[in-house]
């Protein structure tokens, strides 16, 4: 019965969400577009020639944006464990980002090219699990901040989602320690009750 509850609610909240709306009539697979939107007005993270590196793309809002602002000046590889439809001049590598294969079959996509930007809303499945759930989420973040720290240009930006909550802080102080400028993120489109924020780190230390 709770759970009914809950799903009701969820449901009538998600159809009466602006950014929900906006996603259908402006085209975007999903309201996440508005969160990159909002951050890349202000941070201006995505630049016309460079290679950018998607992780956790499905369905393919951020990836859309990417794509737009880019308009065939550089590259988008997108990487979910989840099938994700075909986006206009985006390449796309199905698999876990947390297996070394996947991870291997994206440096040969690579090839050598440093990134400019590495976007990650990696997010696992929740198990309503407080502390395991939390652990998870950090472990991904980890991945994508080893990641970026390898294949970003010096010059070049992540923005990783992670949740507020155990080993925040810690996390914090490993961005530090790989970027010279470190920066949290809270878009509009980013529900208050939800424990997510966005990570920027620009500039590599080394």
């Amino acid at each position: 019965m709770n759970r009914t509850r809950t799903s009701n609610a969820w449901l009538r909240e998600h159809v009466t969400d602006c950014y929900v709306r906006r996603a259908k009539a402006e085209g975007y697979r999903s309201r996440a577009a508005y969160k990159l939107l909002s951050i890349d007005a202000k941070d201006r993270l995505i630049q016309p020639g460079d290679w950018i590196v998607d992780l956790g793309a499905s369905p393919g809002g951020w990836c859309q944006v990417v794509a737009k602002k880019l308009a065939g000046q550089g590259k988008v590889i997108a990487v979910d464990v989840l099938e994700m439809t075909p986006v206009a001049g985006v390449t796309f590598l199905q698999g876990d980002f947390r297996e070394d294969q996947v991870q291997m079959q994206l440096q040969e996509l690579l090839a050598g090219e440093k990134l400019g930007l590495v976007l990650s809303d990696m997010s696992p499945n929740i198990s309503g699990v407080a502390l395991s759930d939390q652990a998870r989420v950090m472990h991904l973040a980890e991945l994508a901040l080893d990641f970026a720290g390898n294949w970003l240009k010096p010059d070049g930006a992540l923005l990783v989602k992670v949740f507020q909550g155990y080993g925040y802080e810690q996390f914090v102080e490993q961005m530090r320690q790989i970027f010279q400028l470190v920066a949290p993120r809270k878009p509009d489109a980013s529900r208050d009750r939800s424990p997510e924020i966005y990570l920027m780190g620009r500039k590599l230390r080394r």
